[in-house]
């Protein structure tokens, strides 16, 4: 198998495992489950590792642990800029 081929696969089940986790993280805490929602943020989470795994292809572990983190990542940086609501007292 091809070696580039070979860690985007390895990123893409990081990515995978990422989502799963989350899964039974919000299993264990009895949360509603959204499974169209949940199904497209495991697909984006599989191609965002197949990505960043291609990227960091330096060793296969490597692959697959960036497969996993990239997507964490991704998800601070969406929660660091979430803009909330401001409220502006008319005069």
């Amino acid at each position: 198998m091809e070696p580039i081929v070979f860690a985007g696969l390895l990123g893409g089940i990081g990515g995978l495992t990422r989502g799963v986790v989350g899964l039974l993280k919000a299993l264990s805490l009895r949360r509603k489950i959204i499974w169209g929602y949940y199904a497209i943020t495991v697909a984006v989470a599989f191609i965002i590792g197949v990505f960043v795994g291609i990227i960091f292809n330096f060793d296969p572990r490597l692959s697959l642990l960036a497969g996993y983190a990239g997507t964490d990542i991704l998800e601070g940086i969406y929660k660091s800029f979430n803009v909330s609501k401001v409220y502006v007292k008319k005069k």
